[in-house]
């Protein structure tokens, strides 16, 4: 009887160690690294707000901070716009979408690695695809510097990491649209509702409960942009596509500021939190909740 008691706990107790080990400690001692002048291979020395002050009088940090927004302003519109087209076109009966809801979902698994060169071989300025096309199709006298123009470098690694992540949104919304309720459809098709109107004032209030979750996802996902800026940007040029994440890389692991580091993690974590906090604020505004009704 002993043992069937403390049959669960030797279930789950790996998984609290890992919670522990790997996620609990390293936040409470990133924190406590916050406050702290360390460069990993001597002891750490108090500072108290330190590096929240050096931060907050960077400007170099309100520039990253601006890029991060910015970003996040191309990203999260983009992959769920495209992830919602994506979801639309392979929600049929058709022959063969299986196989295309795959290809679609590839990128999200391909290796960075493999995303890098194809896309700088895209973004070259002299034989890249885009600018070729740029020239030779819309007329344009020269195609610009993607990756080494500061001007562009953000949009471009945007463009990256939409691709990339749509598929992974096309599913969210597929199995969205998959659990609907097609009855109400049908009812405004038979009152002689357009496909628009039907999308519009039906479809997407009963999808907007997905939509507010991969929303959330969007935009914690838009903070953690790291492996396609490290293989295609760097950074640059002068930071121009240098965000909060990808920051916190080079202060902890290339400067070896890690006190630094953790604080702008911190300052990152205020600054998701904050917003994902304003969008369940605003959740009942816009989202549709489909309650059953008292008998």
């Amino acid at each position: 009887m002993r043992y069937r008691r403390i049959t669960p706990y030797l279930f789950i107790g790996p998984m609290i160690v890992g919670l522990l080990v790997f996620r609990l400690i390293p936040i409470v001692a990133s924190l406590a690294a916050s406050f702290t002048r360390w460069n990993v291979f001597t002891a750490p020395t108090w500072v108290g707000l330190a590096n929240y002050r050096a931060m907050l009088g960077s400007p170099d940090f309100w520039q990253i901070l601006r890029n991060t927004g910015v970003f996040a302003l191309l990203y999260v519109p983009g992959t769920m716009g495209l992830g919602l087209a994506l979801a639309l076109l392979v929600n049929r009966e058709l022959r063969g979408v299986t196989a295309l809801r795959g290809v679609f979902f590839m990128p999200y698994i391909t290796s960075v690695v493999a995303v890098a060169i194809v896309w700088r071989w895209i973004f070259a300025t002299q034989y890249g695809v885009l600018n070729y096309l740029l020239t030779r199709v819309f007329g344009m006298a020269q195609g610009p510097s993607w990756l080494g123009d500061a001007h562009y470098a953000l949009l471009a690694l945007a463009i990256v990491y939409v691709w990339q992540s749509s598929g992974f949104q096309m599913l969210l919304f597929l199995a969205g649209l998959q659990n609907l309720d097609l009855s109400l459809e049908e009812a405004a098709r038979c009152d002689g509702a357009t496909r628009w109107q039907v999308f519009r004032h039906i479809t997407l209030p009963l999808l907007s409960p997905m939509t507010f979750f991969i929303l959330i996802v969007s935009l914690i996902n838009s903070s953690k942009t790291f492996q396609v800026t490290y293989a295609l940007t760097g950074g640059g040029p002068q930071n121009a596509s240098t965000t909060l994440a990808y920051a916190i890389y080079q202060n902890a692991f290339v400067f070896f500021r890690m006190g630094y580091a953790s604080a702008l993690a911190y300052a990152l974590l205020v600054v998701v939190g904050a917003i994902t906090l304003a969008n369940f604020g605003l959740r009942r505004r816009w989202v549709y909740h489909d309650e059953p009704r008292a008998s």
